[in-house]
């Protein structure tokens, strides 16, 4: 089970969130450990032009291997040609594999303009770690997608 208050910010091209929130990529890869429990909750903000938190889903697992294995395990659900793969993880000694399950679509996309309005926000580049404190923060930037936000986050931590 995850601690209900910490959650993960990842950022991805605005095609990886489309893929990842329509269940037809469930595999995201990165170049450095990510060391996050199962049933982490992942909030997706999607890069420019889209820039806002679209949704969100839960790790089912990660995988901490060299480049090489992720991509033999991942191949096809990372949503990524192998030229792409081979170019991102270019120099890179460990990848990480984490498995996403449980998307989830936001009604309404919280901007960034939102998010920097309700304090000091900072999409990261890759990712980041949230506290309970950055979650209601994020929920109140945009009150639509608040309650539902809070609602997914208790459901996450539930289960």
């Amino acid at each position: 089970m995850s601690d209900p208050e910490r959650a993960m910010l990842l950022s991805v091209h605005p095609r990886f969130a489309t893929a990842i929130l329509a269940g037809t990529k469930t595999i995201e890869v990165r170049r450095q450990r990510v060391a996050a429990p199962p049933g982490t909750p992942v909030l997706l903000y999607a890069t420019a032009p889209t820039m806002a938190i679209v949704g969100m889903a839960r790790i089912a697992s990660v995988q901490v291997v060299s480049p090489r294995e992720v991509w033999l395990a991942s191949r096809t659900s990372a949503g990524i040609s192998r030229r792409e793969y081979d170019e991102y993880m270019s120099g890179a000694n460990q990848a990480s594999g984490l498995s996403l399950e449980e998307p989830m679509t936001f009604e309404a996309p919280v901007p960034l303009a939102a998010l920097r309005a309700s304090g000091s926000f900072h999409p990261p580049q890759s990712y980041r770690y949230l506290t309970g404190e950055d979650l209601r923060k994020v929920a109140e930037a945009a009150p639509v997608t608040g309650a539902a936000l809070q609602d997914a986050l208790n459901n996450l931590a539930l289960a």
